[in-house]
């Protein structure tokens, strides 16, 4: 029986990696060069796998100011990030766990201070009865640490939770934690194999809560919901 569910945050429960890729996109255009989707993408879901600075650095063939990029950009990102609302169908799921009496929790890579500020304005915060998140923990995601520390905070055993993800790296990491897991790709990572996915959906309005807990507990899988 699922007593717990684990949301990754970054792309799963508000779209902050679409906005991230396109600021920096458009610092890669600003020095006549591209950033490929793959190349951003497989670094989606952890953090310190990708250093676009050094990247551009190397496709641009000169030294770039860090300094001027990384403010106007952390400026232009928070200004996307800040129009978007929460992803289709979170605010059902999140009502439907209640509902259910399961507990919540959020397993992230990003620091807290990035999570916490983004769920109190989204008035998210206390809907979650744990947080988990990448300064607390020696190792993030694709390393199943924040998953373990994680069912710890929320008291349940691994086969007792089930996590939400959008990135291989996530998948991953909860799969290494031993917990079965959702996977909902964002338009960054759908392209990406998310072969440890239990059930994949294009977004948490396609199938309710408890649809997708029916189906886990009959013995479906990701081909079962495409």
């Amino acid at each position: 029986m699922i007593r717990a569910l684990i949301f990754d945050f970054d792309g799963l429960i508000l779209d902050t990696e679409s906005p991230d890729y396109h600021t920096w996109r458009e610092v890669y255009e600003e020095h006549g060069c591209e950033l490929p989707l793959e190349t951003w993408a497989a670094a989606i879901g952890s953090m310190g796998l990708f250093d676009p600075y050094a990247d551009l650095e190397v496709r641009a063939g000169r030294t770039v100011e860090r300094e001027e990029i990384r403010s106007r950009r952390r400026a232009r990102n928070l200004e996307l990030i800040h129009a978007q609302s929460p992803l289709p169908g979170v605010l059902d799921y999140l009502d439907a766990a209640s509902a259910l009496g399961l507990r919540l929790g959020i397993a992230s890579s990003s620091p807290r201070a990035w999570v916490e500020g983004h769920l109190d304005r989204l008035q998210l915060l206390t809907r979650f009865d744990s947080l988990v998140c990448g300064d607390e923990v020696a190792r993030v995601k694709p390393d199943p640490e924040l998953y373990l520390r994680a069912l710890d905070a929320l008291g349940v055993a691994a086969h007792e939770a089930l996590a939400l993800e959008d990135s291989a790296h996530g998948l991953r990491a909860a799969h290494g934690a031993g917990i079965r897991c959702v996977a909902v790709p964002n338009p960054l990572t759908r392209h990406l194999p998310l072969v440890e996915a239990a059930l994949r959906l294009e977004s948490l309005a396609e199938l309710t809560l408890t649809a997708a807990l029916q189906l886990l507990n009959g013995g479906g899988n990701a081909a079962a919901a495409e």
